[in-house]
């Protein structure tokens, strides 16, 4: 599976974190920076991720920030993205089974190392449930993209 992945400075060590995790287990990884700690904007790398999963060049997306606030505001612009904000395993795994989330967001201030491996680890395992109601929401959530 290809995920695209981008940062701005204030999650630089965790993306880099959740990078080296995933590539270990056999993903794709697909960087949109950042790669430094010098400030910056980002829109400017969580957008560029977003359009790549909406586009079908990547198959998910993940994008941090401090809070991960700002990244999945930024990601959820972007027309065919449900990205959710993380900080909790459960959620992780209720957003795949019942909202079909193809990006999530975690806050590296939020959420320390290993629980969000943790949460990365559930959200990329865990699929979606196809149950009709929850079809039905996503398609009445998406609609509002019209």
């Amino acid at each position: 599976m290809k995920i695209a992945i981008a940062c701005d400075h204030g999650a630089l060590a965790l993306k880099n974190a959740v990078i080296a995790h995933l590539t270990k287990k056999g993903y794709e990884m697909v960087n949109f920076g950042t790669d430094t700690l010098d400030s910056c904007d980002y829109p400017d790398f969580a957008a560029p991720a977003a359009q790549a999963v909406a586009e079908g060049k990547c198959e998910k997306g993940i994008v941090l920030c401090t809070t991960g606030i700002g990244v999945s505001i930024t990601a959820n612009k972007v027309k065919g993205i449900r990205c959710a904000l993380l900080s909790d395993v459960m959620s992780a795994r209720m957003t795949r089974e019942h909202n079909d989330t193809n990006m999530m967001a975690i806050g590296a201030g939020v959420v320390g190392e290993m629980l969000a491996l943790e949460i990365v680890d559930t959200w990329l395992g865990t699929e979606f449930s196809h149950n009709e109601r929850h079809q039905r929401r996503i398609d009445k959530v998406m609609s509002l993209e019209k």
